[in-house]
């Protein structure tokens, strides 16, 4: 090798460890907790190409920040969280490496939210406030500040289990596709209230209700990747209900219902509750977590995504999985153990979307009750 072409392979190299393709391979990743020893957000790296996490620290000191959600531009983190005993949701700047940056806290203007949502838009956000019964829009100014909150309540009770579905419990929310709609599954009422969106004035109006199984106990949904169904996780009854979605009404037609454990299964524990669900961003696969069980069921999508089916159940390697999210290469699964106080790494089969645990992936974080990856 003449020394001009060593000096062309070394500069080769040089050019690809600083390239943005070699960078891509980690992203900051945020984990949002509640519980004992949980004292914020924490972050920590993730390696899209091994699996591996950096141990986690800690981002920011804030009471109980739940659910986490970044602003469509990417540069923006919110976390529903309590500040001085009231509920609301803060919001930070994503500095290039990933730190925080607390710059405002807006209360909901109804207690403490379980779950939060930014239009795509980037114009607003929804709070939903399981212990109020209601649904919060915070406006977002053109820095991404969050406004005074109008709040949407409620009304109602399916009543089918007694004690959990007297009242309206909204327990996520989130939009259409094409941000046309918003959604909000009310454990309490047994389905969907849907909402029309308005970005122009960051206005919602009651739309219409998708009702799903009796006693099923609606918690989190999310759209197949050709926006044609939802698919509904019922916290209670442990299954997922598949709607149609026809986009030119708003409407949304309950078409099956599958069980994410067995019946068998269900009665052997003590406690057993669905918590989250995941659609594969490439393949036909969703993902569901079930606390108790402490596991993640696996199903692979039938008749055109109308039926799902169940191909695995992966023990996720610790307790109480409140929170399950898929990395954005689809390639690997993250399972947040709230009792036991772990992030633990799955890889994904890209041909089956069956699960394998990734041994020694797996670190700590005080009660993770929601896992966000950042943009970079």
């Amino acid at each position: 090798m003449t020394p001009s072409s060593l000096f062309v392979r070394l500069l080769a190299l040089v050019f690809l460890a600083l390239s943005p393709v070699a960078s891509a391979e980690t992203r900051s990743v945020y984990f949002g907790t509640g519980g004992p020893g949980a004292e914020g957000i924490y972050r920590a790296t993730f390696d899209t190409e091994t699996g591996k996490l950096t141990a986690a620290t800690l981002a920011h000191k804030i009471d109980r920040p739940g659910f986490l959600a970044l602003h469509p531009d990417g540069t923006k983190l919110y976390a529903v969280a309590t500040q001085e005993k009231t509920g609301g949701v803060a919001a930070y700047r994503i500095a290039d490496d990933g730190s925080l940056a607390f710059f405002h806290f807006e209360p909901t203007g109804d207690g403490g939210a379980a779950h939060l949502a930014v239009h795509p838009s980037g114009k607003f956000l929804l709070t939903a406030q399981y212990g109020g019964g209601s649904v919060s829009l915070l406006p977002l100014d053109g820095e991404g500040t969050p406004g005074p909150a109008t709040v949407t309540e409620h009304e109602g009770g399916s009543g089918v289990v007694a004690g959990r579905q007297d009242s309206p419990h909204p327990h996520w929310c989130g939009y259409s596709p094409d941000g046309k709609y918003a959604f909000v599954p009310d454990l309490g009422l047994d389905g969907i209230v849907i909402y029309a969106v308005d970005p122009d004035q960051a206005a919602i109006t009651k739309h219409g209700f998708a009702a799903s199984v009796p006693g099923g106990g609606p918690r989190h949904m999310r759209f197949s990747k050709d926006g044609k169904f939802i698919y509904l996780l019922n916290e209670l009854s442990l299954s997922t209900s598949v709607f149609s979605w026809d986009a030119a009404k708003g409407e949304a037609t309950l078409v099956s219902t599958t069980p994410t454990l067995s019946e068998e299964t269900k009665a052997g524990e003590t406690h057993n509750s669905a918590a989250e669900i995941l659609v594969h961003p490439e393949g036909p696969f969703v993902y569901s977590s079930n606390r108790g069980h402490d596991t993640v069921t696996v199903y692979r999508t039938a008749d055109g995504g109308a039926a799902l089916e169940v191909i695995q159940v992966q023990p996720i390697r610790g307790a109480f999985p409140r929170n399950i999210n898929l990395d954005p290469t689809g390639k690997w699964l993250l399972a947040a153990g709230a009792d036991s106080h772990t992030i633990a790494v799955h890889a994904v089969d890209p041909d089956t979307g069956r699960l394998t645990y990734q041994r020694g992936a797996i670190i700590h974080v005080p009660a993770p009750i929601c896992i966000l990856f950042g943009e970079g």
